[in-house]
């Protein structure tokens, strides 16, 4: 069995690939920096090129035996206007502007808005924005043929340009043609999660569900105002959450933002859900070698509510400083886990267990990390269910999740303090106590005369029974007196 040291620290870093880092060099290089998952971003690019980037992973994984989650993200129904005569146009502020049927290039007058569901749903006085958020133009007047507005924010409009209308709940399906495709994909490559972008309602959820039939985690991306409003249902219908400030951010005034991040992040942790912070976390970075001190702020905030990941787009995908980007990233993470009041501002948010057995062990398990000096908690698990149940407890110790499916294995990459070994089940108490010991000791987790917090199921290798808890000493030893383990 392969040794792969655990991060020192429990948040996890979720790298996009893209043209500047979707090669095998690179893709080693970052998760060396730092990157415990990366995000293949299906909006950009085609199959070919994301087979191989899926290839190049899976090689790496398997060259450093150590399991590696991958998000293949949606495009999803993103709204755009039609295309400009000298592929942009201006639209001086105060002047009138018609989003039309007419599929004719546009001009600083019109341009076509290629959505007929927009037409007739419009009301006066709603908002459009365009170019995420760049121009704001307000509705005077709409119809099944034309919307009216006044230009209160003018400026440059090129062609295909996004268009938010945060005012009106918009019918459409959450997964377009390309979706579909792009999923068939993704489940063909064997991607872990799922990304699907601009879920407004529970519903949304269900068809990538189907489509699904069962394998990989669904991740549903916060970034409508509606979906903030359907926050719950959606939340009880996914598998994990991300905050996509950036769509969020455009349709929400920007003081709205930070205060809803708090509330995803601790909706999420208290359904045991892995939740992700993403979109321009360290965006000056896309062109400069060292972050804004803003920037910085902005990263170690959300470590210090608790999220399970952080999130590097452009600035991994297509920056000049991909490398460098996880690396600041990871000492960020690394610097404020280090803060005194770290462990005390994350426990803040701790929730209640639900009156099950499972659930009050997990909290058993935090509650002996604090009270006695604890080296870590290993917990075997099939499903990965009783892992979540551990972090969501946020504690002051890393997980050393195991278990024998490489699926749960590479799922746990996002979920907080989770350190995965694939290894072979247990089949009786003293075979789980023993492996237990062996696999810290292996893997850095605890030395000699440590005491690690061991937790299972019984019967052993049946999801969804956890109900045993036991506190070991390391020997130093186990090792030594188990020769001839292998692939243990």
């Amino acid at each position: 069995m392969a040794k792969f040291e655990p991060r020192d620290r429990k948040v996890k870093i979720l790298a996009t690939l893209g043209p500047a880092s979707a090669n095998p060099d690179m893709i080693a290089r970052l998760h060396r920096a730092g990157a415990d998952a990366f995000r293949i971003n299906m909006s950009h690019a085609d199959h070919e090129t994301h087979a191989k980037t899926f290839t190049a992973i899976r090689e790496y994984e398997a060259k450093i035996g150590q399991p590696i989650g991958i998000l293949c993200d949606l495009q999803g129904p993103k709204l755009r206007v039609g295309k400009f005569e000298n592929g942009k146009a201006v639209i001086p502020h105060g002047r009138h502007f018609t989003l039309d049927r007419n599929p004719e290039p546009g001009n600083e007058t019109r341009v076509q808005l290629p959505h007929p569901e927009l037409f007739g749903l419009l009301q006066k006085g709603q908002r459009l924005l365009l170019d995420d958020g760049k121009l704001r133009l307000r509705v005077i007047r709409a119809d099944e043929n034309e919307i009216l507005c006044s230009a209160e924010v003018g400026g440059v409009i090129s062609d295909r340009k996004g268009v938010n209308v945060p005012d009106a709940e918009v019918p459409i399906p959450a997964l377009t043609d390309k979706d579909r495709r792009d999923l068939a994909f993704a489940i063909q490559q064997k991607a872990d999660w799922i990304g699907l972008s601009f879920v407004q309602r529970p519903e949304d959820l269900a068809e990538a569900r189907k489509l699904m039939g069962g394998y990989g985690a669904l991740m549903a991306k916060i970034e409508k105002p509606l979906a903030v409003r359907h926050l719950d249902e959606i939340l009880e219908m996914s598998d994990g959450l991300m905050v996509a400030r950036g769509d969020l951010g455009v349709e929400l005034n920007p003081e709205e933002v930070p205060p809803l991040q708090k509330r995803i992040v601790q909706e999420a942790r208290k359904a045991g859900k892995p939740v992700v912070v993403a979109t321009q976390m360290l965006e000056s970075m896309i062109e400069s070698p060292a972050p804004t001190r803003a920037e910085v702020s902005d990263v170690a905030n959300a470590v210090y509510d608790g999220a399970d990941a952080v999130m590097l787009s452009a600035e991994t995908a297509a920056g000049q400083w991909p490398e460098e980007a996880v690396t600041i990233m990871h000492r960020i993470a690394k610097q404020v886990e280090k803060d005194p009041g770290y462990d005390e501002r994350i426990s803040l948010g701790r929730v209640t267990p639900d009156a099950t057995t499972s659930d009050a062990l997990a909290e058993a398990c935090a509650s002996i990390a604090r009270a006695l000096k604890i080296s870590a908690i290993t917990v075997f698990t099939s499903s990965g269910s009783s892992a979540r149940r551990v972090a969501r407890e946020r504690p002051k110790v890393p997980l050393l999740v195991l278990t024998p499916s490489q699926i749960t294995a590479r799922r746990v990459a996002l979920l907080w303090g989770a350190h995965a070994v694939r290894t072979k089940d247990i089949g009786s108490f003293e075979e789980m106590i023993g492996k237990g010991k062996r696999m810290a000791l292996r893997h850095g987790f605890g030395a000699a005369g440590a005491r690690v917090v061991v937790l299972a199921g019984v019967p052993f290798g049946k999801p969804g029974a956890t109900n045993l808890l036991h506190v070991v000493t390391l020997q130093g030893d186990e090792l030594d007196r188990h020769k001839g383990e292998g692939a243990a």
